[in-house]
């Protein structure tokens, strides 16, 4: 007898800076630890859009193609035969970091600074391992997740984005009571807010330098009261851009009533002036969480910081997070999260989701905040 064909699925694979190409490719078997995923949901993230613009993320650098998309669901087609954790016809969430399980990060639980992890999507390693910008993707089982039946695949794409803020909580040890200020209000930085108040937190408040985001996440309920930074030119000197930065949240506190600042401060710009004023923003003993990707190097007012015994903390995607994220997403305690996901296309037209993530609005003046890419 002839042998069997393999079958195909297609893949939307970048090659370069807006290169991108919709393919046909061999749909392999899982391998024995693997589970194979029908992909329902991609959500696109900013670093996917860096990949796609530039051809890098930071100093990772495209070194062959690569699939894009790690903020995913989907359902189990095939199981390896060491699976024994899921079966076909399983709803997951899929977690796109593959650690060794082997070292000393590993052991303790801090699996995201595991030197020999795998992120799908990401060029830090080589070979390149894909993400789930693709029809099928075989993966460790034993990083799937399963979703409630009642939880939609494009909350459970949600799963990833959160679990970045629910690790950034913990590592502020976020209490209830507790006021936060949230620098940013993407989508990583709504999901900061609407956590911030599943935990209790006695205020939170938004700073962004767009005023129709800023709109978006008060009349939504993601946060009580927001601020626009005024956008001016800028600074002629390092000093001279502290000073400003200063300035511009001691106006931010004044506006909020909260002259002596915020316990907790979510940083989700990776910009250097919301770093620099996050320090401000702080309460004497408080705490800054680092977790925009932005600026490579910052300079900081170390001394207010040291003096006011103010915490800054770096906080690095996320370890142990995916159950309590999918439980979250699915207890209605994060208010209007739906409504993160702005735009839905397919996979085919992953392109032009990139393009329109990219303008900010869509051809109808519309917002884009959380684009899902859906296989059809």
């Amino acid at each position: 007898m002839p042998p069997t064909p393999l079958q195909t699925q297609h893949a939307a694979v970048l090659y370069g800076p807006k290169d991108l190409r919709y393919e046909e490719r061999t749909l392999w078997p899982p391998r024995p630890n693997e589970a194979q995923v029908k992909v329902v949901a991609t959500g696109l993230c900013g670093s996917d859009l860096h990949y796609y613009v530039h051809g890098r993320n930071g100093d990772f650098a495209l070194q062959a193609p690569l699939v894009l998309g790690h903020e995913s669901a989907g359902i189990v087609t095939a199981v390896g035969s060491s699976v024994r954790n899921l079966v076909i016809g399983q709803r997951v969430a899929i977690e796109a970091g593959v650690m060794c399980n082997d070292c000393g990060y590993c052991s303790k639980g801090r699996y995201n600074l595991c030197k020999g992890l795998r992120f799908a999507s990401s060029a830090k390693t080589f070979p390149h391992l894909d993400g789930t910008l693709q029809q099928y993707m075989n993966h460790p089982a034993h990083v799937l997740h399963p979703l409630p039946d009642d939880c939609s695949y494009e909350l459970g794409a949600l799963a990833e984005p959160l679990s970045v803020l629910l690790h950034a909580a913990s590592r502020a040890d976020l209490q209830q009571g507790q006021k936060v200020l949230v620098f940013g209000v993407g989508s990583i930085g709504l999901l900061a807010c609407a956590l911030a108040k599943s935990k209790g937190a006695s205020k939170v408040m938004a700073i962004d330098i767009n005023q129709t985001r800023l709109d978006f996440a008060k009349s939504n309920g993601f946060a009580e009261d927001v601020h626009c930074l005024p956008v001016g030119e800028r600074a002629k000197s390092a000093e001279e851009g502290l000073k400003q930065a200063k300035e511009k949240i001691t106006s931010a506190l004044l506006q909020f009533g909260e002259e002596e600042g915020f316990d907790v401060i979510f940083e989700c710009t990776g910009a250097e002036p919301c770093i620099q004023m996050s320090v401000h923003a702080a309460i004497t003993g408080g705490k800054v969480m680092l977790i925009g990707m932005g600026s490579r190097n910052v300079l900081l007012p170390l001394s207010t910081a040291a003096l006011r015994e103010v915490d800054i903390h770096g906080s690095f995607r996320y370890a142990n997070t995916y159950p309590t994220a999918i439980k979250l997403l699915n207890s209605g305690k994060l208010g209007n999260v739906e409504k993160l996901i702005s735009h839905r296309m397919l996979l085919e037209d992953t392109a032009k989701a990139f393009n329109l993530l990219s303008r900010g609005k869509d051809d109808s003046g519309n917002m884009v905040l959380k684009i899902v890419v859906g296989s059809s």
